[in-house]
């Protein structure tokens, strides 16, 4: 109680102008309630000390108090946030500076691979989505796993957004970017089939593609549960898999490096996945053990001595 009291008495001001900027450039539900705490915690560190006074030794004072119990990526997400807020604060004229771009970001594991499906894992994977609404749930896998929607993307779909006789599917991305997808003909079909027998929502003003049982737009816990009883049953018949840490982003991972793996330009697949950086796309060049071994059997050896 008194830390709720302290902040809405303290930093009201400045709690409700993040939240407003925060919705405003489109960020998503699960990032908004993760920076809210973040932030929230780190101005609770300033002990009531005016946000715009705050410099540079406060930013680094708060994560040194985290690092015993955060690793170096939950660091970087508390820095992200605070970076976020300051930005948020000069956007509203709150604040003159951001002191956490002043701090530096820790260094991560650059050699870990993002985890993923090969092409025919993914495909047998498909095979385990059941349900009710087998049909519904087996196209939202698809626009995961072949078209490398994020799951907030496929929450946000709208019955407009599928655009049938020109073959695309327009996509509301993250910083409320649009972005135009290409689908492939069967994915078409899906989706087709699935509009055709979308449940008449409750509210005549609902234009979800993806409806529950309920009427009301497809949640994106409900389409995390899909997707993880999918993976639960199919790791059953595949013990190889068991340890690997299968999600919905795990689907856009797999479509990524899917497309890295049949030689489409780089640039194309950055497209594609809606990233604003080509930086973040490369995560996904990505070399298997299969291929290290491929390319050093081309290696010839001389036999100088006998062996």
């Amino acid at each position: 109680m008194a830390r709720n009291y302290l902040l809405e008495e303290t930093y009201a001001k400045a709690l409700q102008a993040f939240t407003i900027w925060m919705k405003q450039s489109g960020y998503t539900e699960a990032t908004k309630k993760e920076y809210l705490r973040e932030v929230n915690d780190y101005l609770l560190s300033l002990d009531e000390m005016p946000v715009q006074q705050a410099g540079k030794m406060n930013v680094v004072s708060f994560l040194v108090s985290k690092q015993d119990t955060a690793g170096d990526k939950t660091r970087n997400r508390s820095l992200s946030a605070i970076r976020s807020f300051y930005a948020a604060l000069i956007d509203f004229e709150l604040a003159s500076r951001n002191p956490a771009l002043e701090v530096k970001k820790s260094k991560t594991e650059k050699n870990r691979n993002p985890v993923y499906l090969e092409e025919d894992d993914l495909e047998k994977a498909l095979t385990y989505v059941d349900g009710r609404y087998r049909d519904r749930n087996i196209t939202i896998f698809l626009l995961m796993g072949y078209c490398g929607l994020r799951v907030g993307e496929v929450h946000k779909i709208n019955l407009s957004h599928f655009k049938k006789a020109k073959g695309t599917l327009e996509i509301l991305g993250k910083g409320r970017k649009w972005n135009e997808i290409p689908l492939p003909e069967l994915l078409i079909q899906y989706l087709s089939i699935v509009e055709e027998a979308r449940i008449k929502p409750y509210s005549i003003k609902e234009d979800a593609f993806f409806v529950s049982q309920k009427g009301r737009r497809l949640s994106i816990r409900q389409i995390q549960k899909i997707a993880s009883q999918t993976f639960d049953d199919f790791k059953l018949d595949h013990p190889h898999l068991t340890d690997l840490k299968l999600s919905c982003h795990k689907l856009r991972h797999s479509f990524a490096t899917m497309l890295l793996n049949n030689q489409v330009d780089i640039r194309v697949v950055k497209e594609l996945l809606g990233h604003a950086s080509i930086e973040t796309t490369m995560i996904y060049t990505h070399i298997n053990d299969e291929q290290k071994r491929s390319a050093m059997t081309t290696i010839k050896v001389p036999l100088i001595a006998k062996l």
